[in-house]
């Protein structure tokens, strides 16, 4: 038996290998790459990833896997061992319905996609980019059909990035969260003038800008010794491995919170890609439970700790210090809502906490029309104007403010919007708990220390790795089942206090 699992162990550190190896491509694709190597590079993903996938879909590793299911039948359902062998077996049911020549397609179209997005973002011309998307939405439908499903086309995409979630569950969740942010949206705008944030228009120098967010994150406790940030056109984090993870984000000099709270949301996947266990290293276990679990932890560092009042009544003073002719005429309570001003806005990433998950609504339904077909490519930056009227109120004035703002479907990944929303309310149910279990948690925040929680989450969180299914995760760490109720309840009292509602 132990031979066996070192013979599964060896293959899947190898093919983790070419994987971390196709995302150290893509990394420098988005940060430092020349954009004349977009062609070459479409090709030497393609190889990888086609590769990888080969390996992983043999005989051998199957054969491996059954042996060892039987051999650890008597396996603690906790243990590294059983969660191998659980979730690689997984991995390979799902793997083994996808042509190897899909996978290369995938990695070659969506590489060239992404210069081609970059591009039209710049002119705001959908048109250089739907071409490309054409190519992507093609290949998506091609992947459900290969995996299968029995309900909705999206099921099988949206589980390649949530196991087990359904279209029909995100979709109930929606219609929960529609029934309680339209309302409260509404009432707030007719407070609109309550909360000034005028302050967050002015000039910040970007080096300064750049320190500070190192400075916080640094508190938070990402390691610099095993990661780093750079710049990119949209902030994202992947990790070549647990000791090697590697956060973006993009400064506005004209705009405080695009950097500032992009570094911060970034730090959270950091923190937890960082804090998976090393005995998870090459394993394929070595990475987050799923990515509505990562947003958790990213819009939980973002939002629950960094647009807090704790938050900013240590750094206030230090944010003054280094920007003193900005913020001279604004105290602590002042910024404190002015960063939490609720707006309907153009970009996502910029949103309000009231309003963001509006903005994943739009994807989410867009994301379904596009694949059913029921929206013609050419017609979506039309679709997406008139959801945004119809949610949001307001119309974009161009395609890169509306359409082409988000870099998720050059890179071919129709399926993942849902998990920001499904991130929100695990964030808040995560965060609950931790206040039970840690009495003084606001008073460390305020203190500016948060080793008590970042040890709280690598314990409970983010040392399992890929371990356990969200739901499993969840239960296991809060006691009780996904609920949208705590985030609610946080979202009204939060802003009912803001706006005096």
């Amino acid at each position: 038996m132990e031979d066996r699992l070192q013979a599964l162990k060896t293959r899947l550190g190898e093919i983790q290998d070419l994987n971390r190896a196709a995302a150290l491509l893509g990394w420098d694709q988005q940060t430092y790459m020349p954009p004349g190597g977009a062609a070459a590079r479409a090709e030497q993903l393609a190889t990888l990833q086609k590769t990888a996938h080969n390996w992983f879909i043999t005989d051998e590793i199957g054969e491996l896997i059954e042996a060892l299911r039987a051999d650890g039948a008597d396996w603690d359902y906790d243990s590294d061992e059983a969660s191998i062998v659980r979730v690689v077996a997984r991995d390979y049911e799902k793997a083994r319905k996808v042509p190897s020549e899909l996978v290369a397609e995938f990695a070659r179209v969506s590489a060239l996609a992404f210069e081609a997005w970059t591009k039209a973002r710049e002119q705001a011309d959908f048109s250089m980019f739907q071409p490309h998307l054409e190519k992507i939405v093609d290949l998506n439908v091609r992947l459900a059909e290969a995996l299968g499903y029995e309900d909705r086309l999206y099921d099988p995409l949206l589980d390649q990035f949530e196991p087990e979630m359904k279209t029909a569950k995100v979709t109930a969740i929606f219609d929960d969260l529609k029934a309680e942010l339209l309302p409260l949206v509404e009432a707030i705008s007719e407070r609109i003038d309550a909360v000034d944030d005028s302050v967050l228009h002015l000039d910040y120098d970007e080096q300064k800008q750049w320190d500070l967010g190192v400075e916080i994150i640094k508190n938070f406790g990402f390691d610099f010794t095993r990661g780093r940030q750079d710049k990119s056109v949209h902030p994202f984090t992947t990790a070549f491995s647990i000791s090697d993870v590697r956060l973006t984000t993009r400064i506005d000099t004209h705009y405080l919170p695009a950097a500032l709270f992009g570094s911060l949301h970034e730090c959270g996947h950091g923190l937890y890609e960082q804090g998976v266990s090393l005995s998870l290293d090459r394993s394929s276990l070595d990475d987050g439970t799923s990515l509505g679990i990562h947003e958790s932890q990213s819009r939980l560092w973002e939002n629950l700790v960094g647009r807090s009042k704790e938050f900013w009544s240590h750094y206030f003073p230090r944010l003054q210090n280094v920007f003193p002719s900005q913020l001279a005429n604004v105290d602590v309570e002042g910024f404190y809502r002015a960063i939490n001003r609720v707006e309907p806005s153009f970009i996502r990433v910029e949103a309000d906490e009231v309003t963001y998950n509006l903005h994943i609504l739009l994807r989410f339904e867009l994301e379904n029309d596009m694949l059913e077909g029921k929206v013609k490519i050419a017609d979506l930056p039309d679709a997406w104007n008139e959801k945004m009227e119809t949610y949001l109120g307001i119309l974009p004035p161009d395609d890169a403010q509306g359409v082409l703002q988000d870099i998720h479907w050059s890179g071919g990944m129709l399926g993942y919007f849902p998990t920001y929303s499904l991130g929100n309310l695990i964030s808040v149910q995560i965060f609950d708990q931790v206040k039970a279990d840690i009495p003084s948690l606001a008073d460390q925040i305020a203190a500016g220390k948060f080793d008590e929680l970042l040890n709280w989450l690598r314990e409970n969180v983010y040392q399992h790795g890929r371990k356990y299914t969200p739901a499993e995760l969840v239960k296991r760490v809060t006691g009780t089942d996904l609920t949208a109720a705590n985030y609610i309840t946080y979202i009204r009292s939060k802003f009912s206090d803001i706006y005096d509602l």
